[in-house]
């Protein structure tokens, strides 16, 4: 029975490119882009959150989020998608990915337009409610990251799936994009409605309430739009035949299934599929013996090169804006006003978005089957640690005002460097290494222990960036180690990646059950081939 391979999945697996490769693409992309939107918009409005709420007009500078509030509007969402990836993706396992995907993007909808409603005038209200609801907003997209990979690698062909899986992911730039782009209109029809004058200037006038309190309401509300659009067309999928076939053992349906995306006639094998299914070698579970042999070193290799990735990649973003700040992209907050503020942080968060994220992502589509998923994340790694370092080493150079577009090329450089890289190749190889009755769960623990890293990033680096000086603080925030001192340790966050991407196995150009051992005999033949598999490439 070794190498047996079903005719449909097969029939997958040879496919040329065709139109349903491509909606898939999109239906998948466009929860992608509304996760991104929803993670990362929080980060242009929490100055806002902070003026309004927290100022108080006697003070020189406006207000900002205490730090126990900070950490947890930026977080709360963290924490639920961690939450959700574990979740979601033990469901997609257990009752199908299709059944399992409309559920995901309710979730997203509903709370995306509950964020924006968040109740109460007083800031403990308005606070409470908004985590609450960024919480389960939270929590759903992170039934996207598993749900949408493994579907995408299910019905991809095996020429071309890296770059597939690749295109769903990259669509996550195209949400931050977005997410900028919402900012910089909402906050500059508002700027040029009002016409306040600087926080300096009056104190009292600097901000308009409640006008500007709809502000970041509409910036929120937003990432509601695009997750609904694609609702209808998402419950028309049909479950993936992998599923259908190896988990479900329904070889009728699957066969059907197939027929009608691929516009061919295939026979329903249901005596292969009995065959394989029940084989002993494809009984196994998560925390069995063979798991850990075939598969563990593959599963710690996914979860820690993702989660030392995420600590990094999550960091940057999200205090970006102080870096900005520090650099003299953004002037002091007392020279803008309120809505002039969102304005600023939006419009370099889209310069970043625009030349560096969304381009990196697409570089990785069109590399990703060429040069194999290995030597991606490789280069991606060092080059992130050598650009940390050049960056951190040297700070005081870059601060000084001559050097600052010096600056912001190398840190843009930096951010290229993790989406054509580690950040792309993340999300891909998951979804390909393990069994199918797996895949899901597994990719659901590898986007967690991601998930894990962004939060150590977000929390961590909320603290650690703040100034050695306790006179440069924010307010509120004990001192920190520094900018520069984060820069270095995120340098060495890097190096560690670089070392653990060696357990990562190439799945360039082979069929999702020759890497995952689902088409061979249990035994001695079996095990070696997975053995192989972890081999690095030269």
């Amino acid at each position: 029975m070794a190498g047996q391979q079903l005719g449909v999945l097969n029939a997958l697996d040879v496919a040329k490119t065709q139109w349903y490769h491509f909606t898939a693409i999109v239906i998948a992309g466009m929860g992608f882009f509304t996760d991104a939107y929803d993670l990362f918009c929080i980060s242009l409005v929490t100055k806002l959150l902070g003026r309004i709420y927290y100022t108080d007009i006697k003070d020189p500078k406006p207000g900002v989020l205490p730090p126990n509030v900070q950490a947890a509007v930026t977080g709360v969402a963290l924490c639920g998608t961690l939450a959700g990836q574990l979740f979601f993706g033990w469901l997609g396992d257990k009752m199908g990915r299709k059944r399992v995907y409309g559920l995901t993007l309710m979730l997203m909808v509903v709370c995306s337009i509950a964020s924006g409603l968040s109740f109460g005038s007083s800031a403990k209200g308005v606070i409470a409610t908004l985590c609450f609801f960024r919480f389960w907003l939270g929590f759903g997209i992170g039934g996207d990251y598993p749900l949408s990979a493994t579907i995408m690698s299910e019905y991809a062909n095996k020429k071309t799936r890296g770059a597939f899986i690749a295109a769903v992911f990259a669509m996550q730039g195209f949400g931050i994009l977005a997410g900028g782009i919402v900012a910089l209109i909402v906050s500059s029809s508002f700027d040029h409605h009002y016409k306040v004058p600087t926080y300096k200037e009056n104190p009292q006038a600097s901000l308009v309430l409640p006008a500007f309190d709809y502000v970041w309401r509409i910036i929120l509300m937003f990432g509601a739009v695009p997750a609904a659009l694609t609702y209808y067309w998402r419950m028309k999928m049909p479950e993936t035949a992998r599923y259908t076939a190896l988990v479900a053992k329904n070889a009728k349906q699957a066969a059907s299934d197939m027929s009608k995306v691929l516009q061919v006639d295939l026979e329903a094998e249901e005596e292969k599929v009995k065959e394989i299914t029940e084989s002993q070698g494809q009984k196994f579970g998560l925390f069995s013996k063979e798991f850990a042999k075939r598969h563990g070193l593959h599963l710690l290799g996914t979860t820690t090169t993702w989660f030392l990735l995420d600590i990094a990649f999550y960091s940057q973003n999200l205090f970006q804006k102080d870096i900005f700040s520090a650099i003299g992209w953004i002037p002091p907050s007392q020279n803008m006003n309120a809505i002039h503020e969102v304005y600023r942080i939006a419009r370099a968060q889209t310069l970043i978005a625009l030349c560096s994220t969304v381009p990196g992502y697409w570089f990785t589509v069109a590399f990703i089957d060429y040069m194999g998923r290995f030597a991606i994340q490789l280069m991606g790694f060092i080059f992130m640690t050598i650009f940390m370092f050049a960056l951190a080493i040297p700070y005081d150079h870059w601060t000084k005002k001559e050097n600052r577009i010096g600056f912001v090329v190398m840190y843009s450089l930096t951010f290229f460097f993790s989406n054509f890289g580690p950040n792309a190749t993340t999300f891909v190889v998951p979804a390909e290494i393990f069994p199918a009755r797996l895949r899901s769960t597994c990719h659901g623990i590898s986007a967690a222990a991601g998930k894990a890293g962004a939060i150590v990033g977000a929390f961590g680096f909320l603290y650690a960036s703040q100034s050695k000086d306790p006179k440069k603080t924010d307010k509120g925030y004990p001192t920190g180690i520094g900018v520069k001192n984060s820069l270095i340790m995120l340098g060495v966050i890097n190096f560690l990646g670089i070392i653990f991407t060696l357990l990562v196995p190439e799945s360039k150009g082979k069929s999702l059950e020759e890497l995952s051992g689902e088409n061979e005999d249990e035994g001695a033949e079996a095990i070696e081939m997975q053995g192989s598999a972890r081999t690095v490439p030269v």
